[in-house]
């Protein structure tokens, strides 16, 4: 490949949701009918608040967010949001809660997690709630998929990928929900994503869009159809997939899971930080596993507080 594109001058304005975590880790299967013992916490969490923390956490100087949140925990998530170095923009909904996520974390060795989704107002973002002044001093827009899953919030992405092609600002995007993309469906899903320049999409989430079974086939199809492809395999590390060819392949880094909830969250924002600072995709990617690495190792899936380094240093 050709040297590195040296460093974009800007912001990374993230468009998504903003939630609550609800993580409990219990050991062994749930026992159906009756009780089974946990270790619960409340967390800030959303794929896209994620993103935006795991980015500035990754020492991208500016990051913002726009996401929308209900009453009640309005002031909670702004706070969360500006402790890791995020600048929010919440919209506070006056109807509906802010959406809650119960993560039940199986504390065997996978550390495997399995949502329970209460997408309340992050899934009613719309064109109301966006502004072309949002794109001022932007370098990259990095949107959610779960934005793709209701329709006021679809309508938002197309006039937020509208505004960024008139003004030359590249847009990626994270597929999200293997569950929720096979509802949408696939040919509706890559309708709705003409224009991205980078998708970042899991294993299943790429095999899903191709109907093929092997990754490394279904990343190099993916990159046939949008310009950069970035699969995150987890354990296995990623694939970098460019004009129908895999490019590279990034090991895993080393990592003794605890909570697997947002890993792909640490991957996307470390990416999308390393990549803005003029590195080629290989090296954004060797962050984003770094990234990915450490996120596992916590509950929840946002990065540790500032007191604890950026994750660079």
């Amino acid at each position: 490949m050709t040297g590195a594109p040296g460093p974009q001058a800007g912001a990374l304005l993230v468009v998504g949701d903003v939630v609550t975590d609800v993580v409990a880790r219990h050991r062994g299967a749930l026992a159906v009918g009756t009780d089974t013992a946990a270790v619960i916490r409340r967390v800030p969490g959303g794929a896209g608040a994620n993103v935006a923390c795991w980015a500035a956490h990754w020492g991208w100087p500016e990051v913002r967010l726009l996401g929308r949140v209900g009453v009640d925990a309005a002031d909670w998530h702004e706070r969360e949001l500006a402790g890791c170095g995020v600048r929010p923009r919440l919209v506070v909904d006056p109807e509906a809660p802010t959406g809650t996520v119960i993560c039940l974390v199986a504390t065997e060795d996978s550390a495997e997690r399995t949502f329970l989704t209460d997408s309340g107002a992050s899934m009613r973002l719309d064109p109301g709630d966006w502004s072309e002044t949002l794109l001022d001093g932007v370098a990259r827009l990095h949107l959610s998929g779960y934005l793709l899953f209701s329709e006021p919030s679809r309508a938002l992405v197309a006039v937020a990928l509208e505004s960024a092609r008139a003004r030359g600002v590249p847009v990626s995007l994270d597929p999200a929900s293997a569950g929720f993309l096979l509802e949408l469906g696939v040919d509706r899903f890559l309708k709705l994503v003409e224009g991205v320049d980078l998708l970042l999409p899991s294993r299943d989430e790429a095999c899903l869009l191709t109907g093929l079974p092997n990754a490394a086939d279904a990343a190099a199809e993916l990159s046939r159809h949008i310009p950069l492809v970035i699969m995150k395999q987890g354990a296995d590390g990623a694939l970098v997939a460019r004009g129908g060819t895999v490019r590279a392949r990034v090991p895993a880094a080393r990592a003794t899971p605890t909570d697997t909830t947002g890993a792909g969250d640490a991957f996307t924002g470390a990416f999308l930080a390393t990549l803005l600072a003029g590195a080629e995709p290989e090296e954004a990617a060797r962050e984003g596993c770094r990234a990915g690495a450490m996120a596992v190792e916590r509950v929840g899936g946002r990065p540790p507080g500032r007191a604890e380094g950026l994750g660079r240093g």
